[in-house]
C-alpha cells in the first residue's frame, strides 16, 4: 500500500525541483530588472516593496502551477514555465509606462504603488494561468 502511495515521489521530486529552479529564476531575473534592491528594502520594512515582490511571485506560480497541473512531461512544464515567467516579467516593464514614478514610488515605500503593481501581477498572473490549461 504504502509502495504504491510513493510511487509517484520521484515525479514530484522532479516537478518540485524544476518548479523551485524557475522560481529562484524569476525573483533572480526580476529583481534584476527593476532599478531598486527589493530585499534590502524589505529588510528595511518597505510595505511597497514587499507588496510588489510578493504579488509578481504570486503572479507567477500561479501559471507555473497551471503548467505543472496541464503538462505532458517535465520538458513540456519547463517551456511553458519559461513562458509564464517571460510574460511575467513583461508586467513589471508595463507598470512601468502606466507609472512613471514607479522607480522612486517603491523605494519610498509608497504603498498603493506596491499594492497596484502586486495586484496587476497577480491578476496578469491569473490569466495567464487560466490561458495554459490547453
Amino acid at each position: 500500500m504504502l509502495t504504491q502511495s510513493l510511487a509517484g515521489l520521484t515525479s514530484f521530486l522532479s516537478y518540485f525541483a524544476a518548479a523551485i529552479g524557475l522560481l529562484i529564476l524569476f525573483v533572480l531575473f526580476y529583481v534584476l530588472i527593476t532599478p531598486y534592491r527589493e530585499f534590502a528594502l524589505i529588510r528595511q520594512g518597505n510595505p511597497a516593496a514587499a507588496a510588489s515582490l510578493s504579488g509578481a511571485m504570486l503572479g507567477f506560480v500561479l501559471p507555473l502551477a497551471s503548467a505543472i497541473a496541464h503538462s505532458v512531461s517535465l520538458p513540456d512544464m519547463a517551456v511553458w514555465g519559461s513562458v509564464a515567467l517571460v510574460v511575467q516579467l513583461s508586467v513589471y516593464l508595463v507598470a512601468r509606462l502606466l507609472l512613471p514614478d514607479l522607480a522612486r514610488d517603491i523605494p519610498a515605500g509608497k504603498v498603493a504603488t506596491g499594492v497596484f503593481l502586486g495586484a496587476l501581477s497577480l491578476a496578469v498572473g491569473i490569466l495567464n494561468a487560466a490561458c495554459m490549461t490547453y
